[in-house]
């Protein structure tokens, strides 16, 4: 039954992820791997950092501070081949 809660938190994550970053929704799959990709990066990143997520609020922030890096990185990358384009 965990994994339908760290879906749930992974699916919110991506979303105010989303929100932070572009500022539009870019639907149910996407906002739920990103915030599945972001829980993992922002786990790692926060046990660096000697911090650790505990409990639901804990990993939906470290959730979404890794979301927010993604999105971040992605961007960087995705704007280089807009401007080529």
């Amino acid at each position: 039954m965990y994994w339908l809660w760290y879906l749930l938190i992974g699916l919110a994550a991506g979303w105010i992820a989303n929100l932070i970053v572009k500022g539009s929704s870019s639907g149910l799959v996407i906002n739920l791997f990103v915030g599945l990709l972001g829980g993992w990066i922002g786990g790692w990143l926060a046990e660096k950092m000697g911090w650790m997520p505990v409990g639901t609020w804990g990993a939906l922030i470290a959730s979404v501070l890794g979301a927010v890096i993604l999105l971040l990185v992605v961007s960087l990358f995705t704007r280089r081949r807009r401007a080529e384009e």
